[in-house]
């Protein structure tokens, strides 16, 4: 099982938990898929190198400069160490542990903890939220 990236996860909200976004199969190594949860669009890259099965992230699918949906289309690399995607349209790099933009540090891109849990993938976020397959 991966950690869960970027936020602490600990809420005050008592129906806060883990969700069923996908499977493991559903996504692409080293690659980028879209998932529709709680009404956004979440671009989850698996990385596979490392612990048990690698590292999934969940990072929203919107580019801040275009406003299209294609963060799921970007490439993905390591940029001083960090995990990141490089938008497609304007090749802005967002570190794919917080979103950050690292050309415009006033630009972030927002982060769900997300975990793979055998062959699910599963998404933190509040109660009442429903999950749509890829």
């Amino acid at each position: 099982m991966t950690q869960a990236h970027a936020l602490n996860i600990e809420s005050n909200d008592p129906a806060a938990h883990w969700h069923p976004l996908c499977h493991r199969q559903d996504l692409v190594a080293n690659s980028g898929v879209v998932a529709w949860f709680a009404g956004a669009q979440i671009a989850l890259f698996h990385l596979p190198q490392g612990e048990a099965g690698g590292q999934v992230y969940a990072i929203h699918n919107r580019d801040p400069q275009s406003g299209a949906n294609v963060i799921g289309r970007g490439m993905v690399g390591r940029i001083k160490g960090a995990a990141v995607v490089a938008s497609p349209l304007y090749k802005q790099h967002y570190r794919l542990e917080d979103g950050q933009c690292l050309e415009q540090p006033d630009q972030a891109l927002q982060v769900w903890p997300v975990r793979l849990k055998g062959d699910r993938v599963e998404i933190y976020a509040p109660g009442n939220r429903s999950a749509m397959n890829i």
